[in-house]
């Protein structure tokens, strides 16, 4: 019977649409889009039009509404990007690598996080998503620290082309001599930076990885445009909630734990009565 109850009001359902918005936390933001995503919904579950006009959002349905957000599980780092950040330790003394091992580790242990909008109303609930993401990008410090993050991106690339010509010039002087000298590529040795001896071998690993880092910050100046960097801003689509949740188990064990309670309660009863009396 208890059963037959749970299964028959966990069909009660309520239908709510949600749009799914996919996102790149930049400059250290992601515990920013927790605290900001966290302030929109107590401002949600305390109603604050006051809050909500302040962000253009006026009229505003509170029925349904709600905002989560949460990280995106990725795989792990692949072979080759593994076998690139051994490289690169290799030349962890150098001044000139030293910012790209850490750059690279700091980019590894990124990750994508998708920001959910639940709503009632198609129209309302997609501008309110669209007011939200604005307003999380609408933050004075990240915008002055991405001015200055895109400024050191070019000041890197401009300083990585110099020292890919100094790599490109040595190689060649190198080449040069080992045709003149007929000397053998495996004991040459050159100084790096003027303060680790690497081999000729190395030093094209070296000019390898200034040309990736120099591939990587063009592309990190196409991306860090804001704060929070929307990757895909998803389609309404329709969701479904249970009214009591996805379990059949708990209105059952409600109803025996009640019928036990009472129960017990007129056992009482009839002992004290019979005692009495």
């Amino acid at each position: 019977m208890g059963l037959a109850i749970g299964y028959g009001l966990n069909q009660i359902v309520s239908k709510r649409l949600k749009t799914d918005v996919i996102v790149y936390p930049q400059l250290e933001s992601k515990n920013y889009l927790y605290d900001v995503v966290d302030e929109v919904q107590s401002n949600i579950e305390s109603k604050d039009t006051i809050f909500f006009k302040s962000i253009g959002l006026e009229n505003i349905d509170f029925s349904g509404l709600e905002i989560t957000v949460n990280r995106i599980s990725q795989e792990g780092a692949s072979e080759s990007d593994m076998k690139y950040l051994e490289l690169l330790q290799s030349f962890e003394n150098t001044e000139a690598i030293s910012d790209i091992v850490r750059a690279e580790l700091e980019n590894k242990s990124s990750f994508n996080h998708r920001i959910s909008f639940f709503y009632k109303n198609q129209v309302s609930g997609v501008e309110f998503a669209e007011k939200v993401i604005d307003y999380i990008n609408a933050n004075n410090y990240f915008d002055e620290m991405l001015v200055v993050s895109v400024n050191n991106a070019i000041s890197r690339i401009e300083q990585n082309q110099f020292l890919l010509e100094q790599v490109d010039e040595i190689i060649k002087n190198y080449t040069n001599n080992l045709a003149s000298n007929n000397n053998t590529l495996s004991k040459e040795r050159i100084i790096l930076d003027n303060q680790e001896q690497v081999n000729i071998a190395d030093l094209f690993e070296y000019k390898n990885l200034l040309i990736r880092d120099i591939e990587a910050k063009k592309i990190e100046l196409a991306e860090k445009t804001e704060p929070v960097s929307i990757i895909n801003f998803g389609k309404p689509q329709v969701t479904k909630k249970s009214f009591f949740g996805k379990t059949l188990v708990f209105i059952p064990l409600l109803l025996i734990g009640m019928f036990f309670t009472f129960s017990f309660v007129k056992f009482l009863n009839k002992k004290a009565e019979s005692v009495l009396g």
